[in-house]
């Protein structure tokens, strides 16, 4: 799948190279964990718990981005999950996630991707999540909208919250922090369609800029989870907003139209 070919009218060439590498960085990402994918070759540990999986694909997905990141653009920072953060305080900064979803990854289940966003002064300016399986790649610049595979993308225009489908997740301390979105799974549940768990925060919002999911909510998520994602969903048309102070990165995403009921139904009482 050739993601060089996905690119956004409009841009300046400083937007046009950077989106050009990002691309790159994605794509070749993605062959790697497709090497992998339902293979028996697969080497995994756990990091903070049994819930948190981390495999060979992640690594080595990281490896090359970081390499890359290294040759092309040595004066900014990174922030990645594996390799944790270097020159994080620099202006420009690259955020990223080698491998979304390791745990449907590890298991068989296709909803995983490269999620790589770049950021300056703090704020995310282009965003690229790519599911190599299901060789879908959603991909936004600030100002120039949200696209999936060359068309542009908007989130939906449901407005009654009885035929919504929603998406969330569960955060890893779970067991340990009663503030663990059971409670709120279950409440929404009584008023919604139906509620899906993808398994990848970047697909989730991805999916909700795209108006398959008509809203998501997730807590204790972190930056390199919601950085290119929420770009994603911003620039497709979705209201973000914050909804706990104390819980790391943790987010609603909904279209405009079902924002207030459900952000009334996600207040803590």
């Amino acid at each position: 799948m050739d993601l060089s070919r996905y690119i956004i009218p409009g841009l300046s060439e400083i937007e046009f190279s950077f989106l050009k590498d990002a691309f790159h960085m994605a794509e070749k990402a993605g062959d790697i964990q497709m090497k992998y994918f339902r293979r028996n070759n697969l080497e995994q540990s756990t990091k903070l718990n049994d819930s948190d999986v981390v495999t060979i694909a992640d690594k080595q997905s990281e490896d090359f981005i970081l390499d890359y990141i290294h040759n092309h653009y040595p004066e900014h920072g990174i922030i990645s999950e594996e390799s944790g953060n270097e020159n994080e305080g620099r202006d420009w900064r690259w955020v990223i996630d080698p491998l979304d979803g390791t745990t449907n990854f590890s298991s068989g289940l296709p909803a995983f991707c490269v999620s790589i966003a770049l950021e300056l002064n703090g704020e995310a300016i282009l965003g690229v999540v790519y599911a190599p399986y299901l060789k879908e790649c959603f991909y936004a610049v600030q100002g120039k909208g949200a696209w999936l595979n060359g068309k542009q993308i908007h989130c939906s225009e449901k407005s009654e919250l009885s035929k919504a489908v929603l998406a969330t997740g569960v955060p890893y301390d779970r067991k340990e922090n009663p503030d663990n979105n059971m409670q709120e799974i279950v409440k929404l549940a009584m008023y919604v369609r139906g509620i899906r768990r993808m398994g990848s925060a970047a697909i989730d919002l991805s999916y909700t800029g795209a108006g398959f999911f008509d809203a998501y909510w997730e807590l204790n998520l972190n930056r390199w989870d919601v950085a290119a994602g929420q770009l994603i969903a911003k620039e497709a048309g979705a209201i973000i907003e914050s909804i706990r102070s104390n819980r790391n990165h943790s987010i609603l995403v909904s279209n405009p139209y079902l924002y207030p009921s459900i952000r009334e139904l996600l207040r803590k009482e």
